[in-house]
């Protein structure tokens, strides 16, 4: 039988429930289980693809095209497993499948209730992950915190679930906030207090409390929490800030987490291997001792919320431990650059990337970044809208196409260089209406995508209803932009890049090749950047910049 872990959030949001589920999934995993893992939000948008990512951060894409939370990158890049679209499901996905089938009179003109109906919806995404994966472990984080009203539906379906599941099949950790009060000199242990009874209250009793803070907890401290609420003392778990999130799992490991859970699920404590893991963190931490860096300048518009960009940071992180070097991130604002000052702002920098992003807003600082690291032959590299951007400002300044621009912004403007695709057209609804997902590409021979990849075939995550028009593909080509990449049926242009007589190193994709990049294994494109900019940097041949 498929066993099943809760995470539940007690006291304040952020705490890192996502960090903790994901570092309990690899330590399972590295026991020789199959771990599956899943968020429950209480939010009533459907899914986080219309949201804000000043409000949300960044939407992660599932291999299968799911718009989902940003923690289910955690989830992927901790477990290495590829995650799908049963994998996070939102109030307003529980509320909308409810709705559709009560207009169709499947409740046979009954009143639809919070219970059992809504209660019952949520239980089947609990069981339908099991039933789709087979997976010995799920791990289901909830979101929000423990007291939301929002919440309350998910927290008594887990309550009915864990009764019907039996004894010995279900767990629950609570994660939450222990805070040191400086003025005091301690830290508190009564919002953790009140957060259990809080969740109590509602018929949860919770096997395990992981304790947030950014100071130790102590043994004295964990103690005083088992007693207060009702958790043996074995079962209350330090968690205080790492110098990672990568170091998590391993802090966790020397208390004995996963051991405990592992006895109080009924699985046997195979032995646990996580020997690439630690190598990881162990390269990683040398590499940010190093005093010499290789800065990279990150050009977007989200730039005041990292979040909005998690993956991409991440996936450069990883290349730069691939390569022991220490890599320096820099969000730059391309809403605040302009030809006067773009020299000077960009000054510096050994690769600039362009990530993706919506709206007209930024769009001409990231022209203006794309044409700055192609004039001075800076490293580039561009990720769906940076692919569309770096084509605009090629065929502005080189291929004789004066305000080339993306009819996304300029409808009326005189060479549509990127277009809308033909089947989106008459589609008005934002969200899930996109090209979403994996799809393949043809990588061109003796080009620098194929020596990324190494392979002829590649499938990556989109996450666009914009093309590169093909009326001026051949326009482009004649002015030296290579096609490296292109979809099956050569009608769509997946990646572009500049030949090696012209720059060093400049290829986009209009894929986003960093939601499958793992701190073992970093995506290919941004692996290949950064030896790139790290080359740049020490003013050697990339190939002379060799793995660790």
């Amino acid at each position: 039988m498929t066993k099943h872990i809760f995470v539940t959030g007690g006291v304040v949001s952020s705490l890192g429930k996502g960090i903790t589920a994901a570092s309990l999934g690899r330590l399972l995993k590295a026991r020789g289980y199959k771990v599956m893992m899943q968020k429950a939000d209480p939010y009533l948008n459907v899914d986080p693809g219309t949201m804000s990512p000043f409000q949300h951060g960044e939407v992660f894409v599932t291999e299968d095209g799911k718009e989902t939370d940003l923690d289910l990158g955690h989830y992927e890049r901790f477990i290495d497993e590829n995650l799908t679209r049963e994998s996070n499901f939102t109030t307003g996905l529980i509320y909308q499948s409810l709705i559709q089938r009560e207009r169709a009179g499947d409740f046979l003109g009954g009143t639809v209730q919070v219970i059992p109906h809504v209660t019952n919806e949520i239980k089947s995404r609990f069981l339908r992950i099991e039933e789709q994966t087979q997976a010995d472990v799920v791990i289901t984080e909830l979101g929000g915190t423990i007291g939301d009203i929002e919440g309350q539906p998910f927290v008594e379906a887990m309550r009915q679930f864990r009764k019907e599941k039996g004894a010995g099949n279900t767990l629950v950790i609570h994660v939450s906030l222990v805070p040191y009060i400086a003025a005091a000199h301690e830290v508190k242990t009564k919002p953790t207090q009140h957060s259990v009874k809080e969740l109590r209250s509602m018929g949860i009793q919770p096997d395990f409390i992981v304790c947030r803070s950014d100071h130790e907890v102590d043994a004295s401290i964990r103690a005083k929490i088992a007693h207060f609420c009702d958790v043996d003392e074995d079962c209350v778990f330090e968690n205080s800030d790492c110098p990672s999130i990568y170091d998590v799992p391993m802090h966790l490991a020397k208390q004995g987490f996963d051991e405990k859970v592992c006895q109080k699920l009924g699985l046997e404590p195979r032995e646990r291997d996580m020997s690439d893991w630690n190598d990881f963190t162990d390269a990683m931490h040398v590499a940010n001792s190093l005093p010499e860096k290789t800065r990279i300048a990150v050009v977007g518009k989200y730039t005041q919320l990292p979040d909005a960009y998690l993956s991409v940071i991440e996936a450069l992180h990883h290349s730069g431990v691939y390569y022991d070097r220490h890599v320096e991130i820099k969000l730059v604002d391309g809403e605040e650059l302009t030809e006067e000052n773009v020299d000077e702002e960009l000054a510096g920098y050994d690769g600039i990337l362009v990530p993706g992003g919506f709206g007209l807003r930024g769009t001409e600082g990231k022209i203006l970044s794309a044409n700055r690291a192609r004039v001075n032959k800076v490293p580039y590299l561009g990720v769906c809208l940076g692919l569309q951007m770096a084509v605009c400002e090629f065929a502005r300044n080189v291929a004789g196409l004066p305000g080339a621009m993306s009819s996304e912004f300029e409808p009326e403007c005189t060479y549509p260089v990127i277009d809308l695709m033909p089947d989106q057209e008459d589609v008005t609804d934002k969200g899930g209406t996109m090209r979403l997902g994996a799809y393949p590409c043809k990588v061109v021979p003796g080009t620098l995508a194929s020596e990324a990849y190494g392979e002829e075939l590649i499938y990556e995550r989109h996450r666009h209803r914009y093309e590169v028009n093909n009326a001026y593909r051949k326009q482009l080509t004649d002015a030296g932009m290579i096609i490296s990449g292109l979809s099956p049926d050569n009608r769509l242009v997946e990646m572009v890049e500049l030949p090696e007589s012209m720059h060093p190193w400049f290829v986009a994709s209009q894929a986003h090749p960093e939601f499958k990049s793992r701190p073992t294994k970093p995506a290919p494109l941004f692996r290949e950047f950064v030896r790139a900019a790290i080359a740049h940097h020490e003013g050697v041949d990339r190939h002379d910049v060799n793995p660790r």
